[in-house]
């Protein structure tokens, strides 16, 4: 069919985006499914939808990887395809560049020589250990230590944060053996030449990324992690493996909780020490290097040593980072603002800066005539303990909101299916779909009644997808499409196109608004105007 060219009649666009809410098969681990969602299901009939890519190539990583909410909402607001950090930094590693970096060869030149003038510095590489590149990537940190060693930086110690989110629960074993097979693959097993450092290149401290990665300024989180890797304030442990076995008999249920454990008290960070922080996604990233590197932090006390710090990722401005932030140019929310369309941007605690800082191509200042809105996610260990997190307030508040027809363009983020879909907990999940339908038989009507079309789009995958082909729960991401539903009152008028992308979605919002859409915007509108009935009739909604 044909793609018309159309301006729309709609004065005002709502996107809702359902975090991590993907289209998966039937079967026992599909929350969706299984919750029943009637109000959810209904729209599904009435309205057009179509499928959309949200992993891999098509948000900007290597082929096979997982969407998530950070690249999701980053693709969806440029409009556009942006290679991620995971594979700009991969391609790097491959062309040698990686090895080239001024601040990791620093970072190891600084120990050398001072360790040559018998001043005792060590290296320290902090970061996740996992291989499915939400935040982090174990080949990373291999190539930093191979840089370590080409450049005779001594010790090494590695600061090991577990993932338990992105990949399996209790994994952690498999990654902290990889670890060690690279440390023997490259002969830094043996002694030191320094005293009080066993090995070359040894795993210090472990800990659950529930503590090293909050980002929600639970500040005595980030102070457990700041004091196990500076203070040695932990477990002792012999081994990695013997001490992260003893973890879980001790209670820790999966490894994103596991408490701080030490395996050496000569690894801590000490004065005139390099740390190198191989996280590369800037959410989960800043709290604790801004322990490490602001010397105005007062969340809680630090030393506030002098240390050499650098940074894979864009997560500060007070130390060198390795791979900053690509430049974005003529996103979504500018071309707003450049057409004078009032915008407001709403979600709870959890997704705040994925519907502004990331929306807007990792800028934080808002554009002009942008408004946002923020409702406080409830403080628990586990949103399984607390399923419809903050949903019910923040769709009050954004009713309220839309019915002071004041905006052009509004979107709204629902956390739930991502954060609840963590936990692995099925249950939980099915209740949290329970109550996202509550939320939307609310928004929707609201939104109609007030004159907003509606894009209702996910960002990618999870909740439809809580248990692995074994029947063990799954607490990731997916690589499943999503599903983008496109509600009007004249939405009979088009239909979606299929084969899109996340990349879609901001031309066909400007679609919608009647605006053009940049060069540089290189998505394309999802709209398909159906030819008008005879007798120019064309059938409408209610």
């Amino acid at each position: 069919m044909k793609n018309l060219t159309m301006k729309s009649k709609n004065t005002r666009t709502l996107l809702i985006i359902m975090d991590g809410f993907g289209k998966g098969k039937s079967g026992t681990g599909n929350a969706i499914e299984l919750a029943k969602m009637q109000y959810w299901q209904r729209l599904l009939k009435r309205y057009p939808s179509c499928l959309l890519k949200a992993s891999g190539n098509a948000v900007g990583l290597p082929k096979g990887y997982q969407g998530n909410s950070e690249v999701g909402h980053f693709t969806i607001g440029a409009g556009r395809i942006t290679w991620q950090s995971l594979e700009e930094i991969d391609r790097s590693i491959k062309n040698k560049s990686f090895f080239q970096k001024k601040m990791f060869i620093k970072a190891c030149q600084r120990v050398r020589i001072a360790n040559q003038k018998g001043e005792k510095r060590a290296l320290h590489l902090l970061g996740m250990i996992s291989d499915e590149g939400v935040h982090a990537h174990l080949n990373h940190l291999f190539a930093l230590i191979e840089l370590a060693k080409k450049e005779k930086a001594f010790p090494i110690y590695i600061h090991a944060i577990l993932d338990g989110r992105d990949v399996p629960e209790r994994s952690a074993p498999i990654y902290l053996q990889k670890i060690q097979n690279k440390i023997k693959q490259l002969e830094l097993e043996e002694a030191c030449a320094y005293k009080g450092h066993p090995q070359k290149a040894q795993i210090g401290t472990i800990i659950g990324r529930y503590y090293a990665m909050d980002r929600d300024t639970n500040w005595d989180r980030t102070q457990v992690a700041y004091d196990l890797m500076v203070h040695g304030k932990g477990i002792m442990g012999k081994n990695p493996l013997s001490a992260i076995k003893n973890a879980y008999k001790n209670g820790a249920k999966t490894d994103y909780y596991v408490e701080p454990i030490i395996l050496n008290s000569s690894g801590l960070i000490k004065k005139q020490d390099s740390v190198i922080f191989f996280n590369y996604r800037t959410d989960r990233a800043q709290q604790l290097t801004d322990a490490f590197v602001n010397k105005k932090f007062d969340h809680f006390k630090t030393n506030h040593q002098p240390i050499y710090f650098a940074a894979m990722g864009p997560y500060t401005t007070l130390a060198p980072v390795a791979f900053p932030t690509p430049i974005i140019k003529k996103n979504l929310g500018e071309i707003l603002a450049q057409n004078q369309v009032t915008q407001i941007r709403m979600a709870e605690t959890e997704k705040y800066a994925h519907v502004t800082f990331f929306f807007n191509s990792q800028k934080h200042d808002s554009n002009p005539l942008e408004k946002r809105l923020m409702v406080h996610s409830p403080k628990c260990p586990s949103y399984a303990e607390k399923p419809e997190m903050s949903a019910r307030e923040l769709t009050a508040k954004a009713i309220l909101e839309l019915k002071r027809k004041k905006y052009g363009f509004a979107a709204l983020n629902y956390a739930n299916a991502d954060l609840v879909g963590h936990s692995g907990n099925l249950k939980a999940a099915i209740q949290c779909c329970k109550v996202l339908d509550e939320c939307l038989a609310k928004i929707v009507p609201a939104a109609l009644e007030s004159g907003y079309a509606i894009l209702l789009v996910s960002d990618h995958g999870n909740v439809e997808q809580m248990k692995y082909p074994d029947g063990s729960p799954c607490p990731s991401h997916t690589t499943n499409p999503v599903l983008a539903v496109l509600i009007s009152r004249d939405a009979s008028s088009y239909k979606l196109k299929k084969g899109g992308g996340l990349q879609d979605i901001a031309p066909t919002i400007l679609q919608l608004l009647g605006i053009s859409k940049p060069k540089v915007m290189t998505g394309e509108s999802l709209l398909k105007m159906i030819p008008s009935h005879p007798g120019g009739h064309r059938p409408t909604l209610a």
